[in-house]
């Protein structure tokens, strides 16, 4: 094992590259807006090929990777998420919950409205939330409200501090991942290395730790289900799962793919009981989390809210603006309400058929049949925010496929809607849309369906 000596003496390109990226994570956190497109697409992309060299330089040499993982997070520490205003919401749910609100009842606007705060620095929350979500009851499940109020409990009670304290427990859930990860990629017998395209991605760093948006712990609580599950102790598994669902509705989709996992010739009788116990652990362990906050005005408040976010709500699609734009040739309108009642049922459609038409009898089977089935489900949303493809990064790495390594690229395009450019009300502009998912929709016919490798990862 290389000592400290011989890192300096042998890895100095590696040092070097370590260096230059932590200068350029220093200015993407304390020296950027969104809108200054120019600067943020040259760091980004200067970020990911240093990011490359890293993992490519150093030999794979887990510590060296390990230490920096650590220092590029640490570099967000106390910086104001620069790119996203979602941890205006977080917070105030937080401080909702410590001073004895139930936050599925009750909206932003409810108070300010009438002139009252109920939480410290509210005014300043709610200009920094926006007009869309403090209008909004929240959508966000009863573990990622815990991370809420863990992240309030920092000391201080500045913005500042609540950030760091949300930011340290994403941070905490990336090592848990890292940890997983790599040991469920030796069980597989699978290059251990691998993670650090998912830990040392900067796509990761700056959306979880940078942005503060809380897939990083979902995706922690996923790859420890699945470890669990290749290792035989499938109710933990279950109870674990539950806790990805419980921070992101998202894993909810998956659960039909464990069909196959369970489902042995062997033995029929006592694996059905397997998977219905599977189910049935994992949903009431659901409903328990959700229990503290329960009523009929929760189930009625919760309900519209998620509805709202997946049928009303239009950002960086792809297939669906195909569809809009043919709504629009036809009608004149957009027909996004008679749209989002075909595209669901197409995603569930895709689901069901890799749950039981595609034998995930092995764990690289499951998690392969995840991916793709999340994917088309992306492709076919409304709505595909960029922190949602870091679940394809993290599930990719324990399969044959990289396209989500060049969609958490090319993502960055959907940034440039920010700044309006080309379009005269600041709306996307469906070129660099259009640009984006070229590229992506390349990279998976080329994997997918030509089943080629990419020349370059």
């Amino acid at each position: 094992m290389l000592g400290l000596t011989n890192i300096f003496k042998y890895k100095k390109s590696t040092l070097l590259f370590i260096l230059v990226s932590a200068i350029f994570y220093l200015w993407f956190a304390y020296d950027l807006v969104r809108t200054d497109i120019l600067k943020l697409v040259l760091l980004y992309i200067a970020l990911f090929i240093f990011a490359f060299r890293i993992i490519k330089t150093s030999g794979f040499y887990f510590r060296i990777l390990v230490i920096t993982a650590i220092l590029f997070r640490l570099l967000f520490l106390f910086a104001i998420p620069n790119l996203s205003q979602d941890f205006y919401r977080f917070i105030w749910d937080g401080r909702m919950i410590l001073e004895g609100f139930n936050p599925y009842l009750f909206t932003p606007d409810s108070f300010i409205n009438n002139n009252e705060f109920p939480v410290a620095h509210a005014q300043e929350l709610y200009k920094g939330m926006g007009s869309l979500s403090s209008s909004h009851f929240t959508n966000y499940p009863p573990i990622n409200q815990l991370c809420f109020v863990i992240g309030n409990l920092f000391p201080g009670k500045s913005i500042l501090s609540s950030v760091i304290g949300m930011r340290l427990l994403i941070i905490a859930a990336d090592l848990g991942t890292l940890y997983f990860g790599k040991k469920l990629l030796e069980r597989l017998k699978l290059p251990s290395n691998r993670i650090f395209w998912y830990i040392l991605n900067p796509f990761i760093i700056i959306e979880f730790t940078g942005n503060l948006h809380y897939e990083g712990v979902m995706i922690f609580f996923l790859v420890w289900s699945l470890y669990l599950l290749y290792s035989k102790n499938w109710q933990w598994a279950a109870v674990i799962f539950s806790c990805s669902i419980s921070v992101k509705l998202i894993p909810l989709m998956f659960l039909p793919l464990f069909f196959w996992w369970f489902t042995k010739k062997q033995e029929l009788v006592a694996s059905i009981k397997k998977l219905i116990l599977f189910y049935a652990i994992t949903i009431f362990t659901v409903l328990v989390f959700f229990l503290p906050f329960f009523s009929m005005e929760f189930i009625n408040n919760y309900s519209k809210t998620v509805g709202l976010w997946f049928g009303n709500f239009e950002f960086n699609a792809s297939i669906y603006y195909i569809a809009r734009g043919i709504g629009y040739s036809i009608t004149g309108y957009n027909e996004i309400a008679i749209i989002t009642r075909f595209l669901p049922i197409i995603s569930v459609l895709i689901i069901l058929g890799f749950s039981l038409f595609k034998k995930n009898i092995t764990i690289p089977k499951l998690v392969t049949s995840i991916l793709l089935a999340f994917t088309c489900y992306l492709f076919l949303s409304t709505t595909v925010h960029p922190w949602y493809v870091g679940t394809l990064v993290a599930l990719c790495v324990f399969t044959n496929y990289r396209f989500p390594l060049i969609w958490s690229l090319v993502i960055i395009l959907s940034y440039l809607s920010y700044s309006g450019i080309g379009t005269s009300d600041k709306s996307e502009n469906l070129w660099i849309i259009g640009l984006e998912y070229f590229l992506v929709f390349s990279a998976f016919i080329w994997e997918v369906i030509l089943k080629k490798r990419l020349p370059f990862l």
